[in-house]
């Protein structure tokens, strides 16, 4: 038996799995990013999942001693994140034995059909992992400005609602996003929004719903908002465009799995932008969106692990993404 963990700053997905890839039970539990909520409730939601997932399958959670944990975390951003988790995790005694992987290792070995390729994150932040055919890997900090990593949806709507208030009193372009972005929180004028932020009446997170009135606005023709929206299709083209370098895969065939909720816009400036800059690198990838469970992911890194196989691989494949579309 493995335990697959995918963890991210909202929620944790957790998946059971037998030797020969039976999914034995699933759960749903809050955040699994030591960086969102403390090591010490990270683990606690992690195995409060465990022993959730062990009861739906029918399985005494004291009875538990599996093989192998794979956990693909938010928060195992940087080598010294692994090492602390690795240490932490283990000492919890969860599994025999503990791998440690970013989340977004996850999404790439759930989308790829190969094994391997380029994971491309962008949700309410923004990510992206390679391995190569020969299994080395590249990875980025993906700690915000900190460490040059803007984008993501987070950002997006951080940008859009700066534009607006820059539109509003006169530093730059009007833009309709001065009406649509207090529109959305039922507020008059972007300043508003900004104080509610400030005060705490509107949490910083909820920011985050501003991403889908952007693309909108851009859809609208509202350049403001197109420049926003190219802005952040740069940023990934950037970023995928250092991971197929680092690996040297430019004369390659391989897939871009793109993963997260920015991914489902139906702009097709922003699909075309982010398509057409990654093809100017490698002009033989393939841009998969993820159609399956990240948790999937980290039960098939652990599948390939434990050796399960190809008949192990192909039940779980077809569990997770069934549990996926009726509960996960």
């Amino acid at each position: 038996m493995l335990v697959a963990v995918d963890g991210g700053n909202s929620k944790t997905d957790i998946a059971l799995v037998a030797s020969n890839g039976t999914v034995l039970g699933t759960a749903r539990t809050a955040a699994g990013s030591y960086h969102a909520v403390g090591m010490e409730t990270m683990i606690g939601n992690i195995e409060g999942g465990i022993r959730e997932a062990s009861v739906a399958g029918g399985i005494d959670p004291d009875d538990l001693d599996p093989a192998l944990g794979v956990y693909c975390l938010a928060g195992a951003d940087l080598p010294v994140d692994d090492r602390r988790l690795q240490q932490v995790l283990g000492a919890a005694g969860i599994a025999q034995k503990t791998i440690v992987l970013n989340d977004a290792f996850a999404g790439l070995r759930a989308g790829s059909t190969t094994g391997w390729g380029i994971s491309l994150v962008c949700g309410a932040g923004m990510n992206c992992a390679g391995v190569g055919p020969t299994g080395h890997t590249v990875r980025f900090p993906a700690l915000g400005a900190l460490s040059g990593d803007e984008g993501g949806g987070g950002d997006l709507a951080v940008r859009a609602l700066g534009a607006a208030v820059r539109g509003q009193d006169g530093r730059a372009r009007r833009t309709s996003l001065e009406t649509l972005i207090p529109e959305h929180f039922s507020l008059r004028r972007p300043i508003d929004v900004v104080a509610a932020v400030h005060v705490g009446d509107v949490p910083h997170n909820a920011l985050l719903g501003l991403a889908p009135v952007v693309f909108a606005a851009a859809q609208e023709d509202d350049e403001v908002a197109r420049e926003l929206v190219n802005w952040l299709a740069d940023e990934l083209v950037l970023m995928g465009a250092s991971a197929i370098r680092r690996l040297r895969l430019a004369r390659s065939a391989f897939e871009v799995v793109l993963v997260g909720s920015i991914w489902k816009t139906s702009d097709s400036g922003f699909h075309d932008r982010v398509r057409d800059g990654l093809l100017a690198v490698g002009p033989q990838a393939v841009l998969r969106p993820l159609a399956a469970p990240p948790v999937l992911g980290a039960a098939l890194l652990g599948s390939d692990r434990l050796g399960l196989g190809p008949r192990a691989e192909s039940r779980l494949r077809a569990q997770l993404t069934e549990l996926h579309a009726t509960k996960l």
